[in-house]
């Protein structure tokens, strides 16, 4: 099975300079908690959570209007952050390797230019494996360790504040 057959294929995503506020209005609206990021070029740059949001606004004293995405996403700290993707020709089995290493949810899917062409996420994926058990490829045993992997309760110390 390939990404192509289980990706959303219809999403919303958002600018660097797009503000919080309007990230979170975009997230409710689609009753979703991923944004790609698209960058000047078109091309996907990095992603934003709902949890991405929760955190820059609790730690810092603005208002979701004032704070932009390039705020969350390029600190002056650091550069470009790590991002993850896939194409639609990829194999789910890549998918959810990615998704079990990085503890990730979700992945852009973009085309060979850098495009975004849809998402797929661990929640397509498990809709898609018991339908399709054993039949094209995926397991439900597969998504299942990958969703435990995802889950699993981080083991680093709690920092003390």
């Amino acid at each position: 099975m390939k990404v192509r057959d289980v990706m959303t294929k219809q999403t919303v995503c958002c600018s660097l300079d797009m503000s919080l506020a309007g990230t979170s209005e975009l997230m409710q609206k689609n009753r979703c908690g991923f944004l790609p990021v698209i960058g000047e070029g078109g091309n996907v740059i990095g992603v934003i959570t709902d949890r991405d949001v929760c955190v820059a606004l609790g730690r810092r004293d603005q208002k979701a209007s004032e704070m932009s995405v390039r705020d969350i996403m390029l600190p002056q700290d650091r550069t470009f952050p790590t991002l993850y993707v896939c194409t639609p020709e990829d194999r789910i089995q890549s998918v959810l390797k990615t998704m079990r290493s990085q503890r990730i949810r979700r992945l852009p899917v973009v085309d060979r230019e850098g495009a975004l062409q849809g998402i797929v996420s661990i929640d397509d994926l498990v809709l898609r494996a018991c339908e399709k058990a054993g039949r094209e490829g995926i397991s439900c045993k597969e998504v299942v360790d990958t969703y435990k992997a995802i889950r699993r309760p981080c083991l680093n110390k709690p920092v003390a504040a």
